[in-house]
């Protein structure tokens, strides 16, 4: 039978990968973004497999009438990916209140609304997938992007609770932790703060180690996905990306050398 997928960040990027993905699988998509108008010629080419909603998932009541409306039109609702986002860069000292809250309203608390309107009606089914799409950097913060990761982390964390609280409703919950794919992240989806003078050569050095590479079309992580989706048991926590994965491992086990190496400090205290 046809699953029926809910797809935040659907018109470009790894959201536009995943939807063409179900819908070559014979699918149907509810495409939720800001700006719908990329999808309205994939929805013509789809015979009406494809429904475009125009949605900001940062708006609470928006998200729930979303998810509701897409229940009553199809019947249910078997995939969620939360995958909407964007990227606030700049230093920590850089970013204003405004842009800081705004980044969190729709990186973390955006996947958070989709969750609580959704797992209602999974409950029910007794059935369903959710996929919240973080970052293969969230383990960390790295100068720059700092805000980007913790709201990436916050969501890995969100994530790994909810799994613990949904599986026996036979829902699954995979934490999608994505390498560097050629989404426009860093263009169209890019808040940048006002920068410091003080930061200039921090921020050449970064630009000279991140390169012009943008990383590789996010049609090829889709194939992951739809694997992902069709396993019994699938993983609450899976790197998407083979580099990804090698840097990943490299960055944990730096970090537990460094516990190893204050393990004389940490034990002085008690608990």
């Amino acid at each position: 039978m046809a699953r029926v997928w809910f797809i935040t960040g659907a018109s470009r990027g790894l959201g536009r990968a995943f939807t063409e993905a179900a819908l070559a699988a014979g699918d149907r998509v509810v495409g939720a973004a800001r700006n719908v108008a990329p999808l309205e010629e994939l929805a013509a080419e789809h015979g009406g497999r494809l429904i475009p909603v125009a949605l900001d998932v940062a708006d609470r009541a928006a998200v729930h009438e979303a998810v509701d409306g897409a229940v009553a039109s199809l019947g249910r609702i078997d995939v969620v990916v939360n995958n909407a986002g964007g990227l606030l860069l700049g230093m920590i000292e850089e970013a204003s209140e405004e842009a800081i809250r705004a980044h969190f309203d729709v990186n973390t608390l955006g996947a958070v609304w989709v969750c609580q309107a959704v797992v209602p009606h999974l409950r029910r089914q007794g059935a369903g997938r959710i996929l919240n799409v973080t970052s293969m950097g969230s383990g960390g913060g790295f100068a720059w992007v700092g805000f980007y990761g913790a709201g990436k982390a916050a969501l890995d964390s969100i994530t790994e609770a909810l799994a613990m609280e949904v599986e026996p409703f036979g829902i699954k919950v995979t934490n999608l932790q994505m390498g560097g794919y050629d989404t426009g992240l860093f263009t169209t989806g890019t808040t940048q703060a006002e920068p410091l003078p003080a930061y200039d050569p921090l921020r050449k050095q970064l630009t000279e180690m991140w390169g012009d590479d943008a990383g590789p079309d996010p049609r090829t992580a889709a194939p992951v996905v739809m694997e992902l989706v069709d396993l019994p048991d699938p993983p609450r926590r899976l790197i998407v990306g083979g580099a990804s994965y090698d840097m990943v491992l490299q960055m944990e086990g730096a970090r537990l050398d460094e516990y190893r190496a204050w393990e004389h400090l940490s034990r002085k205290a008690a608990g």
